[in-house]
């Protein structure tokens, strides 16, 4: 089966810059799509110095929304927010004090691959730290989710204010254009003697490797009995109705166990939500994303919180692609009085739900 390749190379512009990312593209680029993949034929989307998170995410989400393996590599630097203290992967226009609005959260990386299935994505990282980012990561490993196989460093704070070369991923590059792509195990470890040898010892060289099979960063691997690798495997069979079904079961295990607003719960929600979406039924999704909202408000969480942005984001996209004006309308309401106290990071979202709803009334 053809695979997908996500090239993604991200820094700052300007003095906050700890690493040119997008220079290792070049050297990617040369390398044979199959090679990247791993496949017999791939496709390949390249992200050089992205200025929007939205415009990453639309990437982001297609390629994982796409058959057959996916590998994602990944250059760039990683900061925290400032309010929530939560690891962004900075962008061009990213500045400390536009960093909600302005970088990648990780965690939505994290959250549009989840229900992918198992084994068949993979992450090659090559991320530089700043200083406060460095200090969390000692206590909290970066989070990829539970079916993702990730290899890669997160490099140190530098002692030196110079730009940093993304070296890991280069040098990664430099052994797949022989044409041979050895098992990602082996070129990481290939990827990690080579850049010691060449780094050293010097401050600021290796950082911190990770890498191994199935090594995943702040989550343990799935067991084999997992339900989400018993879902993924239904979708990706194209019987969506039968995930539904599963998905379904143990969120009414939750329920009944921890109660309708458990986080158990909840997530078993989002679960459906997202099948709802990959089975092309936008309204049932939009309403599981309002569920999802709707319920975490009123335990009190903040607008601000990812998991309510995020439920109230996805909500909105969904509508947005219902056909069944009914339906719309429907549903337009619940979305708007939801948006209204939620506003999100892209500007205007609000107007543009009031603007969609004009529309409908003036449709059959």
């Amino acid at each position: 089966m053809p695979g997908t390749v996500l090239l993604l190379a991200a820094s700052p512009q300007g003095k906050g810059r700890l690493v040119d990312a997008a220079a290792v593209l070049p050297v990617l680029a040369a390398v044979e799509p199959a090679v990247l993949s791993g496949t017999r034929t791939a496709t390949v989307v390249e992200l050089a110095d992205p200025l929007e998170p939205q415009a990453v995410l639309t990437r982001l989400r297609a390629a994982a929304a796409a058959p057959g393996p996916l590998t994602v590599y990944v250059t760039g630097q990683l900061q925290l927010d400032r309010k929530q203290r939560l690891p962004h992967l900075a962008l061009a226009r990213t500045t400390p004090a536009t960093m909600r609005y302005t970088a990648l959260p990780w965690h939505w990386l994290r959250d549009e691959l989840r229900l992918r299935p198992e084994g068949t994505t993979t992450v090659v990282a090559d991320l530089y730290a700043d200083q406060e980012s460095w200090q969390q990561l000692a206590q909290r490993p970066l989070d990829t989710g539970g079916n993702i196989s990730v290899y890669g460093r997160i490099a140190p704070p530098s002692a030196r204010r110079a730009v940093a070369a993304p070296a890991y991923m280069r040098t990664v590059a430099t052994l797949l254009r022989s044409g041979h792509r050895p098992p990602l195990e082996q070129l990481h470890e290939q990827a990690l003697a080579r850049l010691a040898a060449e780094e050293g010892d010097r401050p600021g060289g290796t950082g911190r490797a990770y890498g191994g099979p199935g090594i995943v960063l702040a989550a343990p691997r799935p067991a084999a009995t997992d339900p989400h690798a018993a879902i993924a495997a239904c979708v990706e069979s194209g019987r969506h109705g039968d995930a539904d079904a599963l998905a379904a079961r143990w969120e009414q295990d939750a329920v009944r166990a921890h109660g309708p607003a458990a986080e158990d719960a909840l997530h078993w929600t989002e679960v459906r939500a997202d099948l709802a979406m990959l089975a092309g039924d936008p309204a049932r999704s939009c309403r599981a994303w309002l569920t999802v909202a709707a319920t975490r408000l009123a335990l009190g969480q903040h607008a601000d919180t990812p998991s309510v942005e995020a439920a109230v984001d996805r909500a909105h996209h969904q509508w947005g692609r219902i056909d069944d004006p009914e339906r719309a309308r429907e549903l337009g309401p619940l979305l708007a009085e939801l948006r209204d106290r939620v506003p999100g990071r892209r500007e205007g979202a609000l107007d543009d739900v009031h603007r969609q709803l004009r529309q409908l009334q003036t449709q059959d």
